[in-house]
């Protein structure tokens, strides 16, 4: 099972998009499972509230998790970080035509579709830098 597949297990057990992207990138991060799923238990339906996608939030979790910036004098890591949510979020949006969950959603059918994809595209990111 390839990690989108994975990601779209996930979500047909009841996890949401978050949670079921950020959980199939474990590997990559070395949080366990548990705390990945509560950390993006909230980031569900846009944060809850129909705004950026969770499928995105949980791939720019999981991008974060694998680039560390956690240290503020580490301009480096910063900048890193910056430059790859950045290009995650505008390939997402070229790719989905929109970023938030209100516009991407409106047709729930489509949310397996943006979690395999996202899973792919974070898992993609993390490997190449």
């Amino acid at each position: 099972m390839n990690i989108k597949e994975k990601a779209q297990a996930y979500h047909n057990k009841g996890y949401n998009c978050a949670q079921s992207v950020l959980a199939v990138c474990g590997d990559y991060t070395g949080v366990d499972e548990k705390t990945l799923l509560a950390v993006s238990g909230g980031f569900g339906s846009g944060l809850r509230s129909g705004e950026t996608c969770g499928a995105i939030c949980g791939a720019v979790m999981a991008i974060g998790l694998a680039n560390p910036y956690n240290d503020c004098t580490d301009a480096e890591a910063k900048d890193k970080i910056a430059v790859l949510t950045k290009n995650c979020v505008a390939t997402a949006r070229e790719k989905f035509g929109a970023v938030s969950c209100r516009e991407l959603a409106g047709d729930k059918s489509r949310c397996p579709f943006y979690i395999g994809e996202m899973a792919a595209m974070a898992e993609d990111i993390i490997k190449n830098n």
